[in-house]
């Protein structure tokens, strides 16, 4: 900007008239000794200027003083989102007919997985039916080595229950869990008892090792549909994400950095986008009112 570019260009010529007079100075220094302390206190003073206008330049600059008439707005980023249908099966919390529906695939040891996991019942709370959310596995077991096995546990306490112990168990494993592989193996048959099944048959259950196909075919869908850490979710909306809905979206959801996107739109399935990690609550609620309009 005009105003950061003068500034910057003045203090680079007051820095280097600083650098000519040092070297002046150097070569006169064993002759006047009493001048160069007033000298050092001129340099010094210079300097200090230089420094004042250098950060009143970068404070120009950070605040935008003189912003852009042309401020380009962030493209919409498109991928391909191949996203496995959403079946009758699913584990979903809300109606499974809302008008938008939020996928997200999870590890229980991560840790921004464990924060959206209490933020997406928040979401579900306040949305009044408008909303389902739907829990697919996707483990990682180079970080987090127990929570494939954690989710077998929860698919044997599906087993007994249906969806209905199913959140139960998963709230509670997200609950006692401190993240990073720090849950100890033991808490599974006690959680299962506390949520009311029978501990003898989850235990005959999760020693089958029954569940790993299906957990590693969650894995194999998520990274199709683009999940490539946790939390990873897609949105599903009954309506279509227009042009317009996407720049509202991305002014809500800017991306941090050119190469990572908080949010996507699928290039050819016009109302299905996702979103990566753990957004916070409001920048989601903002999310779904543009797209419930």
């Amino acid at each position: 900007m005009w105003g950061y570019s003068i500034l910057k260009k003045y203090a680079n010529i007051v820095l280097l008239t600083i650098n000519r007079k040092i070297k002046m100075e150097e070569q006169i220094i064993e002759n006047k000794q009493d001048n160069n302390k007033n000298s050092q206190k001129q340099i010094a003073g210079a300097i200090i200027i230089a420094g004042l206008i250098i950060a009143g330049a970068i404070l120009l600059k950070g605040n935008n003083a003189i912003p852009s008439a042309n401020k380009p707005v962030a493209t919409a980023n498109t991928s391909n989102i191949d996203l496995k249908t959403i079946s009758t099966d699913e584990h979903i919390l809300g109606n499974p007919n809302a008008k938008v529906v939020i996928v997200e695939y999870s590890d229980t040891e991560c840790p921004f997985c464990k924060v959206f996991h209490n933020t997406m019942h928040q979401i579900i709370e306040k949305n009044n039916g408008d909303v389902a959310w739907g829990y697919r596995h996707y483990p990682i077991p180079q970080l987090h080595p127990k929570a494939f096995h954690e989710a077998e546990a929860i698919e044997c306490a599906w087993e007994q229950g249906g969806n209905e112990v199913f959140w139960k168990y998963i709230d509670e494993v997200y609950a006692r869990t401190q993240s990073n592989n720090k849950l100890d193996v033991v808490e599974l048959p006690k959680i299962a008892k506390d949520v009311g099944i029978n501990v003898s048959s989850f235990n005959t259950c999760l020693a089958s090792g029954k569940y790993k196909e299906k957990i590693q075919k969650y894995m194999d869908d998520g990274s199709k549909a683009g999940a490539n850490g946790t939390p990873y979710s897609v949105i599903v909306a009954k309506n279509d994400i227009t042009t317009k809905k996407q720049a509202e979206i991305m002014i809500i959801a800017p991306n941090p950095r050119p190469d990572y996107f908080l949010v996507s739109f699928d290039a050819k399935k016009k109302n299905v986008m996702s979103m990566n990690g753990a957004l916070p609550q409001e920048m989601i609620n903002k999310i779904i009112t543009v797209l419930l309009k």
